[in-house]
């Protein structure tokens, strides 16, 4: 197991024990992690990834935890927290290079800033971008992965570029599933600024106007079925409103489940399930989770 002397000796950023991680995720449910870090920086984030796969520690990425739903059970060994020290981003030769943890929202304001189009739709996204590439985050028909050259990441021990082709990206996935992104670097075309400012501040808008932004939540649920859409079939299912425990299918928008207050991962569960089989038995369609599941047992997450 590891050790909190040895680690001090080398990590510069924050430890934390036994840390309630329903602080930092979007739904504010969730149990306690064994060990909880902020890495200082990148180089601080490498030498921790090496020291706990050197010595078979379990461990998870967490950036804005908007899209996890944490057990209640909290998750034994580390929880790496990127959204403190993996800030930077830069602009250079026409690119735009961001660590992992820069929040979408602010990669998207540099981008309009510097007149560089192509990432505009992904404003409002509560999500890094580290967390944006695994998934592939995408809204209004794009994707963050469209303009991306390449991604950062630590391959065992080591630090590599993998070029997009290698990523394996279709919709809301990546390969790069429980993997440890440092940084993606991005080639997108100019734009007007001032016509890109506006078409974000549209797109901002439609997506506070639709969605249930008021009350703690974990985005859309989940994926659009081909053809289809998630929050159409929850609808037509009757189950827009429906609550269990104090976790809810809004009334605002189907495929988001809210926390009404004090609601635990066990009714967002209950819910889940509900969905998922009242779906299928009024429409025949398996709708698959957007949303990552982190902390329960196998049998939990089969059921």
């Amino acid at each position: 197991m590891f050790s909190v002397d040895e680690i001090r000796r080398f990590f510069r950023g924050r430890i934390a024990l036994d840390e309630p991680l329903a602080k930092f995720t979007w739904m504010k449910v969730g149990g306690r992690a064994d060990c909880y870090l902020e890495p200082a920086d990148k180089q601080d984030l490498i030498e921790i990834v090496r020291y706990v796969r050197q010595h078979d520690i379990p461990f998870m990425m967490l950036g804005r935890g908007s899209n996890v739903l944490v057990s209640d059970a909290g998750i034994r060994g580390v929880v790496i927290n990127l959204e403190q020290g993996l800030t930077k981003i830069e602009v250079a030769s026409g690119e735009v290079s961001a660590e992992a943890g820069v929040r979408i929202t602010k990669f998207v304001d540099v981008c309009v800033q510097n007149g560089f189009a192509g990432v505009e739709m992904l404003a409002g996204i509560p999500g890094t971008v580290g967390g944006g590439v695994v998934m592939n985050a995408g809204a209004h028909g794009g994707e963050i992965a469209d303009h991306l050259v390449d991604v950062e990441i630590m391959q065992g021990v080591d630090v590599v570029r993998v070029p997009k082709a290698e990523c394996g990206f279709r919709y809301r996935h990546s390969k790069f599933e429980g993997e440890v992104v440092l940084s993606a670097r991005f080639r997108l075309p100019a734009g007007d600024t001032e016509t890109l400012i506006q078409r974000r501040k549209k797109l901002i808008q439609l997506r506070n106007a639709s969605q249930p932004l008021e009350l703690p939540n974990l985005g859309s649920m989940f994926k659009n079925p081909p053809g289809n859409f998630a929050a159409r079939l929850i609808e037509q299912a009757g189950l827009k409103g429906k609550q269990i425990g104090n976790a809810q299918i809004s009334e605002k928008h189907a495929n988001f489940m809210v926390n009404r207050g004090g609601a635990t991962a066990a009714d967002v569960m209950k819910l889940i399930d509900l969905v998922q089989r009242t779906v299928y038995q009024n429409s025949g369609v398996r709708l698959e989770l957007e949303v990552k599941l982190v902390g329960f047992q196998h049998e939990e997450q089969a059921a």
